[in-house]
């Protein structure tokens, strides 16, 4: 298949029309007022509904309020987390009927951000941080073990009510 080209005309030829009203463009651009962000001490505003990293939390008598039930492990479309269930300690109120994660991995390199863990946790004990920047050196770094979680979420008010009756 042939394909003609079009003749070009003399204003075509010498690329000066484009040429201005490529500056003209960046002309018009100038008299805008500029703006600057000194990130990281000013940082943008997040939207309502972001989804930020998933922590976990501690309820107000400092226990973890993780019971490793690993509902979450389950519903997690790239298999970020990984739950190692545990036993509370004899000093623990709910020793006999609950369990406590000896380590709840979340691997950030895998994490898509979708919030499906913070729904299927039925003790509401992740809950996605809005923070956005996680910066590592290297992949390992980037999995987050049950302390630094605990550490990023913090305390949430309310008790474990796995086995409270209704």
């Amino acid at each position: 298949m042939i394909v003609e080209r079009p003749t070009l005309t003399f204003w075509d030829r010498i690329y000066l029309p484009q040429i201005l009203k490529g500056l003209w463009t960046t002309l018009k651009h100038i008299p805008r007022k500029r703006f600057t962000r000194q990130y990281p001490e000013e940082k943008p505003p997040l939207p309502e509904r972001y989804r930020g990293v998933p922590t976990l939390v501690r309820d107000p008598d400092q226990r973890v309020k993780c019971v490793a039930c690993q509902l979450c492990e389950f519903v997690c479309p790239p298999k970020a987390i990984q739950v190692v269930p545990g036993v509370r300690a004899e000093s623990d109120p709910g020793a006999g009927a609950e369990k406590e994660p000896d380590d709840f991995i979340i691997d950030m390199g895998r994490c898509i951000y979708c919030g499906l863990c913070e729904e299927a946790c039925p003790e509401e004990a992740i809950f996605l941080k809005k923070d956005y920047a996680m910066t590592s050196c290297t992949r390992e770094q980037l999995k987050l073990h049950k302390e630094k979680l605990l550490e990023m979420g913090g305390i949430h008010a309310g008790p474990i009510r796995k086995w409270k009756r209704k």
